[in-house]
């Protein structure tokens, strides 16, 4: 009976505890996210008038961020989700302070300076600090700490998607990689602060274009696409691996970032849609009719393959980030082209908006090995969303199959596989 009175108080301060860290980490995630919009459109648009600028401000921001890393945080490196799962799998190991303020402005200088990736790992590293945080004060017993992490990370994910359930399966799927009660009860508790949050200060979905409705017919088109988007996002993951060890055989530190950071620019020069996290090139895609010509596809089909690559020049060179916004936009991109060839090749009717989702969703979860979390996540992006729920989980188990019979490792468990000693 003392036993279950104990386990009831501890489960009570768990509570307390991951609504907390939830709520301090929807703020940090509320922050990061409108900031980063605001000034990322506003140098995007001042640059269009002044296309040289495309080529230059990449390297503003990621020559910025190596003297903050050099001078400031004393020349101590950002290294993504791996440093979560070092830090959940070694007891002694803790995610210091300092990462909150390192990955939250790393990964703002990253993204308004036209950086080709997207705040979300910054926003999960960051937040997880602060459920690590919260653990450390709170509980002295060496208990929870996956819990409190995991709730740090759910808000981060819920606010940047606008969706709380997107923000428990990631935590859950991705980040604690296992089920108990107490993590069920930490992430449910961080998820209804963040629905909370969300329905006071910021319900819009990133996109606008509605899903009405999706044929049957579609569906051999869906399943050849999830096929492409699990390829695409092995391309991705190879892209980024190979990127990093080709940066780190430059001794020279201000060159390696220089010749990265110039390589973006003259990407985004010539195609202005990879600036940032993209998201305003798709969302402009996704909102105007699309002419069905050769020159349009080939545009697309482009885009789709040069954002891995503007990504992966991005983080080998310095900038912070990682694969969520390259992932879902090469997937739409993807998506679109097939929706043009089947309609311009094929005679079918097929509806862009849908196919764009269905690559989306299957480019995600090949990336992240994570199928649950990139169907609802993908879906909570633009209205009427899961009303391709089915097709959309279907295509990202297919898509996920495809990556893992290709590479035993994705880009977050590339150290496992590859080099076990720097893990």
């Amino acid at each position: 009976m003392e036993r279950k009175k104990i386990v009831k108080q501890h489960y009570f301060k768990l509570i307390l505890a991951s609504m907390a860290v939830a709520l301090a980490s929807a703020v940090l995630a509320f922050s990061l996210k409108h900031l980063t919009e605001f000034l990322q459109d506003r140098f995007f648009s001042a640059a269009s008038g002044y296309t040289m600028l495309y080529i230059l401000l990449p390297s503003v921001g990621i020559t910025t961020i190596y003297f903050l890393r050099k001078y400031v945080f004393q020349k101590r490196k950002n290294k993504g989700i791996t440093e979560i799962y070092k830090t959940l799998d070694q007891r002694k190991e803790h995610l210091p302070l300092f990462k909150i303020p390192s990955h939250f402005i790393n990964g703002f200088l990253t993204v308004i300076f036209g950086g080709s990736t997207g705040i979300e790992v910054s926003t999960v590293v960051a937040t997880a600090t602060i459920g690590n945080y919260g653990y450390k004060k709170e509980f002295s017993a060496r208990m929870y700490k996956r819990e409190l992490i995991c709730a740090g990370v759910v808000a981060g994910v819920a606010i940047l998607f606008t969706s709380p359930l997107a923000g428990f399966l990631f935590a859950m799927e991705v980040i604690a990689r296992k089920m108990r009660p107490s993590l069920i009860i930490s992430c449910a508790a961080a998820a209804l602060i963040s629905l909370a949050f969300i329905q006071l200060f910021d319900n819009q979905t990133i996109f606008n274009t509605p899903v009405t409705n999706w044929s049957y017919a579609a569906v051999p088109f869906f399943i050849l696409l999830s096929i492409s988007g699990g390829l695409l996002s092995v391309y991705f993951t190879l892209l980024v691996t190979s990127m990093k060890k080709f940066f780190r055989g430059i001794s020279n530190n201000f060159i390696r970032v220089i010749l990265g950071a110039i390589a973006v620019g003259l990407l985004i020069f010539f195609y202005p849609a990879l600036y940032g996290d993209s998201y305003h090139g798709l969302r402009l895609m996704l909102e105007s009719p699309l002419d069905g010509s050769s020159a349009t596809l080939m545009l697309i089909l482009t885009l789709a393959v040069l954002k891995p690559l503007a990504a992966a020049l991005t983080l080998g060179s310095g900038g912070d980030g990682g694969v969520f916004a390259p992932s879902i936009v090469a997937g739409a991109f993807l998506g679109l082209s097939f929706a043009l060839i089947g309609n311009n090749y094929f005679g079918m009717q097929l509806i862009p908006v849908n196919f764009a989702l269905i690559g989306a969703a299957a480019t995600l979860s090949a990336a992240l090995y994570a199928p649950f979390t990139s169907s609802v996540l993908i879906c909570s992006l633009l209205p009427g969303g899961f009303m391709l729920y089915l097709p959309v989980l279907i295509c990202c188990f297919i898509a996920t199959f495809i990556a893992k019979r290709i590479l035993p490792y994705n880009v977050y468990t590339y150290d496992r596989y590859i080099n076990p000693a720097s893990s």
